[in-house]
């Protein structure tokens, strides 16, 4: 059965660009995706007989001729709202600037037919786990930018900062923790439902987050498994499709128990020989490492700094995946400064 085929015509190369990378992440290998932004290739390939089920066209590029083609459904992007139609039923106009994911929505609404969307298999809410062995690699600040990342590629993201004592929220813009008494004697006795029991204190900025407790967990007498029970809690509500868990670098029991529960695990680590030694110590205790599953690192990455990665009496017992540059001091700003680089990026599609 042929694959269904999707047009996509605008001279402005830089407005197409997110449009096709959503088509590309939700129909993978599931369409044949033309592109065309040089309105001299634009005349020259519509000038022959077209087959389509669904073209997307700028109001620029668009007239009544295209009609003549045997075209399912045609989407004209418009610069300026327009609330008369086209009088043709298999032609929708939509406002260019509106949300890429307003726009996406309403294009596969109402193409759903022709791209077989039903038979597309919908991905299992994933639990990706961020982890180290030694602090002060930046393993908050990574974790953040790639649920930040994955959130601006149109996923469901829920944060969740799996530490004894929380201090994370300085990156986001409301930093108030959980007040509610109700919350904590949930949190104490949880149950198997304790996402549910506690979702309505879920806050979203970029992506959806679980606050920050009022004290340290021994403080308030909530035990460290709480994080795994949340996390599979969270991952059987599919209210999200990526749930990051942001753990401590200890290694224990609760530790293994999240590295088990975790479908993929980002090890952050920098170029310093503790934290070399303490990575390679950490793997040791762990059985078997999957390159599926483990996406290693290196974060805060200075080329001319000492690297103990590249010591000749050290072998590694891992190989690092990306190098993230350094970026400054922690900071609101740095967590923005990952979403927009190409390494946080390339870290999002190697969980995509």
């Amino acid at each position: 059965m042929a694959r269904p085929k999707v047009i996509i015509a605008d001279e402005d190369a830089s407005y197409i660009v997110p449009l096709q990378f959503k088509f590309v992440t939700d129909f993978f290998n599931k369409i044949d995706l033309e592109i065309i932004t040089d309105r001299a290739y634009f005349d020259e390939y519509f000038s022959r007989p077209q087959n389509a089920e669904i073209l997307i066209i700028s109001d620029g590029l668009y007239d009544l001729s295209l009609q003549r083609h045997n075209i399912q459904n045609i989407f004209v992007m418009m610069e300026q709202y327009d609330e008369g139609g086209t009088g043709d039923l298999n032609v929708t106009q939509l406002f260019k600037y509106t949300s890429i994911k307003e726009i996406f929505n309403e294009i596969t609404g109402k193409s759903a037919g022709a791209l077989n969307i039903a038979a597309v298999e919908k991905k299992e809410t994933q639990i990706i786990l961020v982890t180290s062995a030694a602090g002060g690699v930046g393993k908050t600040t990574v974790a953040m930018g790639v649920a930040d990342c994955l959130a601006q590629n149109y996923k469901r993201v829920l944060y969740i900062n799996a530490a004894r004592l929380q201090n994370f929220q300085y990156l986001l813009d409301n930093t108030t923790a959980i007040s509610s008494p109700d919350v904590y004697g949930k949190l104490i006795n949880p149950t198997d439902r304790i996402y549910d029991d506690i979702k309505h204190v879920i806050r979203k900025e970029n992506f959806s987050y679980l606050p920050e407790f009022k004290a340290a967990l021994m403080s308030i007498g909530v035990d460290y498994s709480v994080y795994e029970k949340l996390a599979l809690s969270a991952k059987n509500s599919d209210d999200y499709d990526y749930i990051i868990v942001d753990a401590e670098s200890t290694f224990d029991e609760y530790k293994t128990n999240l590295l088990d529960i975790s479908d993929k695990v980002i090890f952050v680590i920098d170029q310093s020989y503790n934290t070399v030694y303490a990575t390679n110590t950490f793997l040791t205790n762990i059985n078997g490492i999957s390159t599926e599953k483990y996406i290693f690192l290196c974060n805060k990455f200075e080329k001319e700094s000492f690297n103990a990665l590249i010591l000749p009496e050290i072998t590694l017992k891992f190989s690092i995946n990306e190098y993230i540059n350094y970026m400054g001091n922690v900071g609101k700003d740095v967590v923005k400064n990952f979403v927009n680089s190409n390494e946080i990026r390339k870290v999002s599609f190697l969980i995509l």
